[in-house]
């Protein structure tokens, strides 16, 4: 009896066995990247802590004492702060346009792209769109300032000589959110549009021909067939964005803004920058980004969890 029990474990061992035997190179090719997140991500994590205690650069994160109102002083203090308030506001406008007006652009490109008949001119074009995705913020403040100065802005300066009153694209808040959306999506839109075009070549071409030969044009096809074959990509890198709605780039905003326009400009990054790094705030910007990482987890998990409601995959 004991034996025949003994078989099946045995088996099982000997099967285990011989498949780590044949794969054992790809388990020491993980080695690397798990290394780095345990080194990198996961024990820098141990320093969350500082957001609930008063920090000492003299003391360990363990040593330091506990702040008042049961750990939480830092976050009563953030949310009690102005500064902040204003900061998370930007963030989640700022943010949020840039969902609405950037994430379809890279769609409508991919689309368009796809439907050009000549290869060579394609590939052209794609290649001018995902250039400046390799610009810096620097370099394309730099450009902006160049072209939409108020007064010797080259944009300006036609729109002067055509007998029109000059925009004040950088100096004025509401002009300003939208300058800064619409160089966001001219910066990015070609490098979003790969990933599109990628998910383009796994749709059947079997699929377009059976619509010609039933009569469908072109927006049919792209109705019908493009958009499906799409739409699982499409949600996996909505799911993503909602994921960083709470999250703010610190160079784009900080390179695009002055003092004309800090009333919009300032988002959660900056907050950190000026109270944290120049402020020697630790605890309190330490609070601020565990707050916003938490809200951005949430954001992530609810849309998730929305998108297996739609009958969608999702991201895990």
């Amino acid at each position: 009896m004991k034996t025949a029990l003994s078989k099946p474990s045995v088996s099982r061992q000997q099967k285990n066995l011989n498949y780590f035997k044949r794969y054992w190179t790809l388990y020491l090719l993980l080695l690397l990247p798990i290394t780095y997140f345990i080194i990198f991500k996961y024990i820098p994590m141990t320093y969350i802590q500082i957001a609930f205690k008063k920090y000492s650069i003299i003391q360990s994160p363990w040593e330091m004492p506990w702040a008042a109102n049961n750990g939480f002083e830092y976050f009563i203090k953030a949310f009690a702060n102005r500064d902040f308030l204003y900061a998370l506001r930007n963030t989640l406008m700022l943010n949020l346009l840039d969902l609405v007006c950037g994430f379809p652009a890279p769609i409508l490109l991919a689309l368009l792209l796809n439907e050009l008949p000549f290869k060579r001119y394609k590939r052209i074009t794609q290649t001018i769109a995902y250039m400046p995705h390799f610009l810096s913020w620097i370099i394309i403040s730099g450009l902006a300032l160049q072209l939409f100065a108020p007064t010797d802005g080259l944009v300006n300066i036609l729109l002067n000589r055509m007998g029109f009153a000059p925009i004040p694209f950088l100096n004025d808040p509401a002009h300003w959110v939208w300058t800064y959306i619409l160089l966001g999506i001219w910066q990015s839109v070609g490098w979003n549009t790969i990933i599109y075009l990628a998910a383009l070549t796994a749709i059947n071409p079997e699929l377009y021909e059976a619509a010609s030969i039933d009569g469908a044009g072109r927006m049919r096809k792209i109705w019908h067939i493009t958009l499906p074959g799409l739409r699982p990509t499409i949600i996996t890198l909505l799911i993503l964005s909602l994921g960083r709605i709470l999250g703010s780039e610190f160079d784009r905003p900080y390179a695009l803004k002055n003092s004309l326009v800090n009333s919009v400009s300032n988002v959660i990054s900056i907050f950190v920058y000026d109270y944290g790094i120049k402020g020697l705030q630790f605890s309190l910007t330490t609070a601020v980004g565990l707050f916003q990482s938490a809200i951005s987890v949430i954001f992530l998990f609810g849309a998730n969890s929305l998108a297996k409601k739609f009958g969608e995959r999702g991201i895990w």
